[in-house]
């Protein structure tokens, strides 16, 4: 094994060959080449050394992220994999100090430039258009000293603790995750998706065209806000007391009915009231859709500043709305978002941000793969990243030879390599693929 202080001394001998139980990472090189993730790192401006420059410092932590691993101090099962150093342009990984430390030592700007940089190469990508997008906030429990956080309602407790807030954002039709932010504080709760729209006018240079929520994301206030801003949004209000008892007294004519034919859809014949009233703090009037026959006791309502959709439309369309639900489960139980320990939110938003990161990068790998492309990340990983191989440096490339399985021939069909520009962070030396 090198010694630590060699650590950083990147060995491109020709003829060198390596071996790594997860030569499967290198499927990723392409996409992070063609990114220019070395660029987006320099100008986020992340801290670096002559030893661990910061890029190397970005892909170390995000092939933690990438190999199913709970915790930086992981890191050190990988002290011998020479081949995984390679991937992250260094003799081996740092060490399990380093990585825990590092953190520390970015802001939430370099954060916020890196998404940006990141979501602006990646969507013409995997979402040229980006129109709708699913907004959701989560918490990330502590389970370290709690004296510096606030308490939010953690559901799988059941109860309020010690947590950090987050927010995350995610393009419907691609569900890509786009934007994260864990540096929040209870009083910075209801100006967040204002936050989101400006971040997303900057990276596409236009508002998105739809929002979708649930009522404890924003007060109406910001609603009227998103509403000034011509942005189209569909959410849902509470169910308060008299609302339920003047629906309940409306004549039966007053209902009409839809059938939302959705496949697997178990509860598909609807009525619903469709009226404009008024809310506090919103100004003018606002488009209110009570919805009864979705599973619930009673109605459904939804809010909306979109005149011209139907009902059934306008119900579909925040039903996607569980797709925010369901990438934020995998960013739970693959990529470990709640395994988490500091009471230091912005050493919390570095992780979050990774997740961002490592999300998108199982998305392109999976739009890659013929017959995976709706498969999620711990699938992917199973089949082709959790794959062993060898590594050998050639005096024109880096050649991946990837250990006889199964699902080879998909991604030979794939030819990844074919889309892998030089790599920066390697010497500009190309990488190709071989399958046994």
């Amino acid at each position: 094994m090198p010694e630590v202080a060699d650590r950083g001394c990147l060995n491109l001998e020709p003829g060198r060959r390596l071996r790594t139980p997860v030569a499967g990472i290198f499927l990723f090189l392409p996409l992070l080449a063609r990114l220019n993730f070395d660029r987006l790192v320099a100008e986020a401006e992340y801290p670096g050394s002559e030893m661990i420059p910061a890029t190397s410092a970005l892909l170390s932590l995000l092939a933690l992220k990438l190999l199913d691993k709970e915790r930086r101090s992981h890191i050190s099962d990988f002290d011998c994999d020479e081949g995984l150093g390679l991937f992250a342009g260094l003799n081996v990984l740092p060490k399990t100090a380093y990585a825990t430390e590092y953190s520390y030592r970015t802001q939430r700007d370099q954060q916020q430039r890196l998404l940006s940089g990141w979501i602006s190469a990646l969507a013409p990508l995997l979402f040229p258009e980006g129109r709708a997008f699913a907004l959701d906030f989560h918490t990330i429990p502590s389970r370290g000293d709690p004296t510096a956080l606030e308490n939010h309602y953690l559901p799988r407790r059941g109860k309020a603790g010690p947590s950090v807030l987050s927010f995350f954002a995610q393009e419907q039709a691609s569900r890509v995750v786009c934007y994260a932010n864990a540096n929040l504080t209870r009083a910075d709760q209801p100006g967040e998706l204002m936050r989101f729209v400006e971040f997303w006018h900057q990276v596409a240079g236009h508002d998105p065209l739809w929002l979708i929520f649930d009522s404890k994301v924003v007060p109406y206030s910001e609603l009227s806000r998103v509403n000034q801003r011509k942005i189209h949004f569909v959410t849902i209000r509470r169910r308060g007391a008299a609302v339920i008892r003047r629906l309940r007294g409306l004549s039966p004519q007053a209902w009409r009915r839809a059938v939302i034919d959705t496949p697997k859809r178990r509860h598909q014949r609807i009525r619903f009231v469709d009226e404009s009233i008024r809310l506090p703090h919103y100004e003018g009037a606002i488009r209110q859709l009570a919805v009864d026959g979705l599973g619930r006791e009673q109605p459904t309502l939804f809010l909306s500043n979109d005149l011209e959709e139907t009902a059934r439309a306008l119900v579909i369309r925040y039903a996607g709305r569980n797709g925010v639900e369901d990438g934020l489960g995998t960013s739970v139980n693959f990529f470990h978002l709640d395994c988490l320990a500091s009471e230091v939110r912005l050493n919390v938003d570095l992780d979050v941000a990774l997740t961002v990161l490592a999300h998108g990068c199982y998305r392109w790998l999976a739009h890659q793969l013929k017959g995976f492309d709706r498969s999620a990340p711990k699938r992917v990983f199973r089949k082709f990243v959790g794959t062993a191989g060898s590594v050998t440096i050639g005096d024109q490339g880096i050649l991946v030879r990837f250990d006889r399985r199964s699902h080879n021939p998909i991604l030979r069909e794939a030819g990844l390599d074919r889309q892998c520009p030089p790599v920066p962070w390697l010497n500009n030396l190309p990488v190709t693929f071989s399958y046994r």
